[in-house]
């Protein structure tokens, strides 16, 4: 037999190090994690903010984010499924839906921190390069950088879909224009008509015509929902283009309030044990030993 080198020993066990848990779950780039949460000692704990965008095969998730020892606090967030109450109710996961997302979260945290008036960001939706400039007089924008966890950051991406609604909605997020649609990597330069035909949906509509065109049963059935909320290709710029207006208007959460019958909060009772107090409990006990008793004693007279 010839010589085989073994090659985990004592001593390679010895050294092994584990990796953090979520890494070994595979769910976190601690290379990229470092350097969006480590602060410069001289900021004086003032944390560093992040724009974290996941997008699910349902929903768009945008959150502010900061680190702490304890944990992540995070403080705001939004949701592609919050669209319809501004009027998107189909296509919550598309580029348009990002964006829209994107305009939400941004918003939203301004309001919340009373800076929605100092700084509008860009109301032109033209698909240029924006960023937001510091005012004059009066506290800076509110800057954040973008999380994008382990997707591919690739041109075109849904997440800068989320970045692009952020920023025209008044955040600042460190970015260039190289990873937006329309991108042409042979003459650096960006085609904003495409960015903005992207923006309200056109690129859906476009897709929409011609599927018409060509298969007009798929069309029907993949375009469903659509036509069962009478949205054509007509009608998709106009839709974002009020529901960019409504999320301006009223970029704040409300939270359901749920409201349960009276047999629903009985039955939610009678699965819930109330805890007894020790005299309670004492009695419970002399209870169940006078039942045991009665029960023996009349086993015995038969």
């Amino acid at each position: 037999m010839p010589f085989v080198k073994l090659q985990k020993n004592k001593a390679y066990y010895k050294r092994y190090q584990t990796k953090y848990r979520r890494r070994r779950e595979g769910k976190t780039d601690y290379y990229a994690r470092k350097r969006l949460v480590v602060q410069a000692k001289n900021k004086y704990n003032s944390p560093k903010y992040r724009l974290v965008v996941r997008i699910t095969s349902t929903d768009i998730i945008a959150q502010i984010v900061y680190a702490r020892i304890q944990g992540d606090v995070v403080m705001a967030a939004a949701y592609s499924h919050e669209l319809p109450k501004y009027g998107i109710t189909v296509g919550l996961t598309n580029w348009s839906a990002a964006y829209a997302t994107g305009l939400l979260i941004a918003r939203r945290i301004l309001t919340k921190l009373k800076l929605a008036d100092k700084y509008e960001g860009n109301t032109n939706i033209d698909g240029t390069y924006y960023s937001v400039e510091d005012a004059e007089y009066g506290p800076r924008p509110f800057k954040a950088f973008l999380d994008v966890g382990l997707r591919r950051t690739t041109t075109g991406s849904r997440v800068f879909g989320v970045l692009k609604g952020a920023v025209d909605g008044g955040l600042k997020v460190p970015h260039s224009e190289n990873r937006f649609p329309g991108w042409d990597a042979q003459a650096k330069s960006l085609d904003a008509e495409v960015v903005r035909k992207y923006i309200v949906g056109g690129h859906v509509a476009d897709y929409m015509r011609e599927l018409e065109e060509d298969d007009e049963e798929v069309y029907k059935r993949q375009f469903a929902k659509y036509l069962e909320n009478d949205i054509d290709a007509d009608k998709i710029e106009e839709m974002y283009e009020e529901a960019h207006k409504k999320i301006r208007e009223d970029p704040t959460f409300e939270p359901k309030t749920h409201e349960y019958s009276d047999e629903a909060i009985a039955k939610l009772k009678k699965f819930k044990a109330k805890k007894r107090n020790l005299k309670q409990r004492k009695d419970r006990i002399k209870q169940k030993k006078a039942s045991w008793l009665a029960k023996r004693a009349a086993a015995a007279e038969e």
